[in-house]
């Protein structure tokens, strides 16, 4: 090759390479996601996409700029990864404090702006900023059975804490069913599972006309069993009848992950 072959090859690769890097700056500053988010995110992709076979709808059943208050059941570690597919945008996820204590997971957790939450009891703090977040047009995932179903019933009782916020920061709630999410016991058992999921969401359920009565405990109630009947029924299975969990919930704003 001669030296202005050289010379042409150059400018080039060198225009290309600028194209390039002017197309990822772009792109990250289109990006919802701050540059550390982009990069797990898209090792999320590479998982539920490739390893688990993610069926996902394109995208959530409400608009970019809406909050709202997203309640799944939970049978794995890793079934926000598959809620996430279809979010465009962060999912603030209420989980156990205690998770983010551990190196690496704390430092997931906080990377994807997770809510630390107490388990059981009044837990302001937690509910507070997921509400603020709700209500400012953010979305909001709870899994109201509190921890990962690992029986053979189809939902473990709930907690109502996913309605008292939904309330207060007047947004709807979403229901989401997740199937054939992988789990053996361990959180960490899902990245060596391989698995065939599918995950289907619901209507928007609008519950502006209870809004005031957050103190309603009947009310919260009995709201709380429609959004897990919802949930049954996008699972096909109309004939569950779900149950509560104990008294210990009000205020603590949904479940953690556990």
């Amino acid at each position: 090759m001669s030296g202005t072959q050289n010379v042409a090859a150059g400018v080039v690769l060198t225009l290309l390479a600028a194209t390039l890097v002017v197309w990822l700056v772009r792109a990250v500053r289109r990006s919802p996601y701050t540059p550390r988010q982009s990069l797990v995110y898209a090792g999320n992709v590479l998982l539920t996409r490739v390893l688990w076979r993610a069926r996902v709808p394109a995208r959530l059943p409400i608009p970019l700029g809406q909050g709202a208050v997203l309640v799944a059941n939970h049978r794995s570690s890793v079934d926000p990864f598959f809620i996430q597919l279809a979010a465009h945008r962060v999912v603030y996820w209420m989980v156990a404090r205690e998770y983010f204590a551990h190196w690496a997971l704390g430092w997931f957790l906080r990377t994807t702006e997770a809510i630390p939450t107490r388990r059981t009891g009044l837990d302001t703090a937690a509910t507070l900023t997921a509400i603020r977040l709700a209500a400012s047009g953010e979305v909001l995932g709870v899994l109201p059975e509190g921890r990962i179903n690992t029986t053979d019933e189809l939902l473990l009782p709930a907690r109502p804490g996913a309605v008292l916020i939904a309330l207060r920061a007047r947004v709807p709630i979403v229901p989401c069913y997740i199937d054939g999410a992988p789990y053996a016991g361990t959180y960490w058992s899902p990245f060596f599972l391989p698995a065939r999921v599918r995950v289907v969401f619901g209507q928007p359920i609008d519950l502006s006309a209870h809004q005031g009565r957050e103190r309603d405990e009947q009310l919260l109630r009995e709201l709380t069993l429609d959004v897990m009947r919802q949930i049954a029924h996008l699972a096909g299975r109309d004939d569950f009848q779900p149950r509560l969990a104990g008294r210990r919930w009000l205020g603590e704003g949904g479940s953690g992950e556990g």
